[in-house]
């Protein structure tokens, strides 16, 4: 593959996380390591990513609690669990907060490896499922061309537009987290970033105030819901 997959991996056994890098580097990722689970969130905020695997049992923040704020981050981010504990709790635990697949160890470099590509692949092909055109109110929607249509008006968004317009039609009528946004489109969360994506939700405000039935409202302390009310003919 040309492109190479990027990876956080948090490990708080150094030498273990060490030898997890070089034989996935030799497999074309690209991986940066985390020793533990407070630093690991912070490497996840700084970059993005295409996957994490997590090692549940670390100082200063558990696996678990890292991988559920990463899930208030992105919901869609893959997450493998690494861990010692073969107790089913542990287990329905990790794949309640949203697991893609959950590994015990001691196990085979080559078994996680085929692990990641199943979880990789699977993310792929839920990306590829998603629709690329959206009917919002009078608005007809094309994500690739980034063309937004009401009636004869056309409009051109820009990609930041476009890919935030498609976050909300995605979840019409329900809330879009505000970090997930941030994080999927800019790719921080952080005061700045916060503050272009209140400017670009006043731009999509604009291209559809065409359609009184449609409002983008501000969820206070979480994020935006594009609200679109059903009408009825007479």
């Amino acid at each position: 593959m040309d492109y190479s997959p990027k990876v956080l991996l948090v490990e708080d056994d150094r030498n273990f996380g060490d030898v997890l890098c070089s034989y996935l580097e030799m497999n074309n990722f690209d991986i940066t390591l985390a020793t533990d689970g407070a630093a690991g969130f912070e490497q996840f905020q700084r970059g993005q990513y295409d996957l994490c695997i997590l090692d549940v049992m670390m100082p200063k923040k558990d696996g678990f609690t890292l991988g559920k704020e990463i899930r208030e981050k992105n919901a869609d981010m893959p997450i493998i669990f690494l861990t010692a504990k073969t107790l089913k709790d542990d287990v329905i635990q990790g794949f309640q907060i949203g697991a893609d697949d959950y590994i015990t160890k001691p196990f085979d470099s080559e078994e996680l490896l085929y692990r990641i590509q199943a979880v990789l692949k699977r993310s792929k092909q839920e990306i590829q499922d998603e629709p690329d055109e959206f009917v919002i109110g009078d608005y007809h929607f094309n994500f690739p061309l980034r063309i937004l249509t009401n009636g004869t008006n056309k409009s051109k968004l820009s990609p930041k537009e476009a890919a935030l317009l498609k976050m909300f039609c995605m979840r019409i009528n329900n809330i879009l987290p505000r970090s997930e946004a941030l994080t999927k489109i800019w790719g921080e969360d952080n005061y700045f970033t916060a503050r272009s994506m209140d400017v670009f939700v006043t731009k999509l405000r604009k291209y559809l105030k065409g359609d009184e039935n449609i409002e983008i409202v501000n969820i206070h302390g979480n994020g935006f819901q594009l609200k679109v009310k059903e009408t009825t003919e007479a």
